[in-house]
């Protein structure tokens, strides 16, 4: 799927997505009404080109179809809820059906896989179980490598930093936050990361720069990678960092279509042409 010739991940996508278009047509009342207001049907719909630009779900949309007025399978089909931290006001509530949780794990292999792991490695996963998809999700897609996980879900650096000695995890996924911290952590305490064996971090959840990323490699001795993903798009593993360029994320364009628009217009950019905010 990661090499597909363009012509053939094109099609690919255009079926998948009118797939998905039409179920949320058809099943889900709240963006039929969206759809229709943008004077778009199912019957019009050939391919991707034809609904790019077209409408946009906002995060006031999932507010207002709270909690679960976003479904379009029955409440009794969803294997799991997730849902964001709420900062803003209620929580942005996240439901996957068994399907959707194999995809979760097959995403978040395929950004482990192309970062810096092995069947077999150590794992220790730092990011939080629970309501938040990235230790749950993690933990899955290394499962299915075949990792052998720490299921750390953990704040505190000294303790991370413990477990890391002692265990030998090969990989480290948290925060980029936490990964500062343990850096800080080893610096103070003169540990030399040779000590540590690991290879290589999967950072993510929030933003970091590329000065953190510097000082995290050095502190760790480690490839650090950017995980992208958001609560209302499958997360994580929506897009991620290679060890080998570190210049920009992968879209997994067989699920996701990446798409620039102009944040006061929200007309589409083209590609090769800045626009004035995005």
């Amino acid at each position: 799927m990661e090499t597909l010739p363009a012509a053939e991940l094109r099609r690919l996508q255009s079926a998948r997505l009118l797939r998905t278009f039409r179920t949320a047509y058809d099943r889900v009342p709240f963006l039929r009404a969206r759809y229709e207001e943008a004077g778009v049907r199912p019957d019009g719909i050939r391919g991707v080109e034809d609904l790019q630009g077209l409408w946009f779900t906002r995060k006031s949309d999932f507010a207002a179809a709270y909690p679960l007025g976003l479904l379009a399978v029955s409440q009794r089909d969803a294997s799991r809820i997730h849902a964001s931290s709420g900062t803003t006001g209620k929580p942005t509530i996240v439901s996957y059906t068994r399907t959707d949780l194999e995809q979760l794990s097959e995403l978040c292999a395929r950004a482990l896989a192309a970062g810096v792991v092995r069947p077999g490695d150590i794992l220790q996963n730092a990011y939080r179980y629970g309501l938040f998809t990235g230790g749950l999700g993690l933990h899955a897609g290394a499962d299915r490598l075949g990792m052998t996980v720490v299921p750390v879900s953990d704040d505190h650096p000294e303790r991370q930093l413990t477990l890391l000695t002692d265990l030998g995890a090969r990989v480290l996924a948290c925060t980029p936050t936490l990964a500062w911290a343990i850096a800080g952590v080893i610096r103070q305490r003169g540990h030399p990361s040779e000590t540590l064996g690991l290879r290589g971090a999967l950072l993510g959840a929030e933003p970091w720069t590329n000065t953190m990323r510097a000082q995290i490699e050095e502190a760790l001795g480690v490839d650090a990678l950017n995980l992208y993903g958001l609560s209302e798009v499958m997360r994580p593993g929506v897009s991620f960092e290679c060890r080998e360029a570190k210049d920009g994320a992968h879209v997994q364009e067989d699920h996701f279509i990446a798409e620039i628009v102009d944040a006061e217009t929200l007309v589409p950019v083209p590609a090769g042409r800045a626009a004035s905010s995005c």
